[in-house]
């Protein structure tokens, strides 16, 4: 840097400036406060997440899917539906809708509920849909068992009770263990979309982001609308990328037609 004074001539050099900055920084009077670094020691289950998902990742071979879904629809039943309960009865959520369309496009194909083995790959009977809480110390997954057999009504019901037990710390192994497919959502938090990492052994998860206003064209008219980014993270041993798009059109296709879910 150089700057050339009218009066004196004198030339300000990049030294001087930088002498200047340092000075200012060290003047007396003037106090800068650093909070010292904390050892975080690591509990158990940080340290049983950290080996499960390294070894996800690690072993894994991940590939994602991601698609978006007119929520419009989606939004306007769910109100309607709470509108409609008596005073004191829980309210739906978005996300109970969004697990009872995996469950039942998880019935419809049974590729993406299914697990490597190594030798052979575990096609299930059933649908354990996992839910993804958040906890102080990490994250915990209990499962919704047969969801696919639940009514939405039945479903909201299971999956509040395990949200709540888990932040209670009163799961049992058994409920948070041995699933088909996992539902992560971070839409609460603003996220619009994100990519999760599997579940292992499961062969799929989806991860759900939040609601956006978004405009489009529909028979040559811009619309408002609302719409949900979902982002599906496969197992490219079993799942292959026909039939997680295939999934997802499905799963889209039930979001985007909301009464089908009340069937």
């Amino acid at each position: 840097i150089s700057v050339i004074q009218p009066a004196d001539r004198k030339r300000i050099k990049a030294s001087d400036v930088e002498q200047f900055i340092k000075q200012r920084g060290s003047s007396p009077g003037r106090s800068i406060a650093v909070a010292p670094d904390r050892r975080m020691e690591i509990s158990g289950m940080r340290r049983v997440i950290a080996s499960r998902l390294s070894d996800s990742k690690t072993h894994i071979p991940h590939y994602y899917l991601t698609a978006e879904f007119d929520a419009t629809a989606l939004i306007a039943l769910r109100e309607e539906i709470n509108q409609g309960l008596a005073e004191g009865e829980s309210k739906f959520s978005i996300n109970d809708f969004i697990v009872r369309g995996c469950a039942l496009s998880l019935k419809r194909h049974p590729v993406v509920n299914s697990s490597w083995r190594g030798d052979h790959i575990v096609q299930y009977g059933r649908v354990d849909v996992g839910i993804a809480v958040a906890l102080d110390q990490g994250l915990i997954t209990p499962y919704v068992r047969n969801a696919d057999q639940l009514s939405l009504r039945e479903l909201a019901a299971r999956i509040r009770e395990l949200a709540k037990r888990a932040k209670d710390r009163k799961l049992k192994p058994e409920e948070y263990s041995d699933g088909t497919f996992t539902v992560s959502n971070l839409g609460m938090f603003g996220i619009r979309d994100f990519a999760a990492i599997i579940n292992e052994p499961e062969a799929a998860i989806m991860a759900v982001g939040g609601i956006f206003d978004r405009a489009t064209v529909r028979d040559g008219q811009v619309v408002a609308t609302k719409t949900v980014t979902v982002t599906l993270s496969c197992d490219h041993r079993v799942v292959d990328g026909a039939e997680g798009a295939s999934f997802l059109a499905t799963f889209k296709h039930f979001m985007e037609h909301p009464p089908l879910l009340l069937v």
